[in-house]
């Protein structure tokens, strides 16, 4: 997944790049297509590939999660 992501990744930047440095009549459609492959097809498998082994209720600020803050924090002070 990672290695599908990078090339994904490298070929939108790619269309980008090529878009940017060509005359061609088409040029401005190489871009289109780059930052629509990145908006649409990449962050989106990226997001998916970073976060599908973790709990979206560790990051919640639940009251067992304040409490676990504020002890970290007051442990750091003293």
């Amino acid at each position: 997944m990672k290695w599908l992501i990078l090339i994904l990744f490298l070929a939108a930047f790619g269309s980008i790049v090529t878009g940017f440095l060509t005359e061609e009549p088409y040029s401005q459609k190489l871009i289109g297509f780059g930052v629509a492959g990145l908006f649409i097809v990449v962050f989106p498998l990226f997001t998916y590939y970073r976060w599908k082994d973790r709990s979206v209720k560790d990051y919640m600020l639940t009251k067992e999660n304040l409490d676990k803050m504020r002890d970290f924090r007051d442990n750091k002070k003293a």
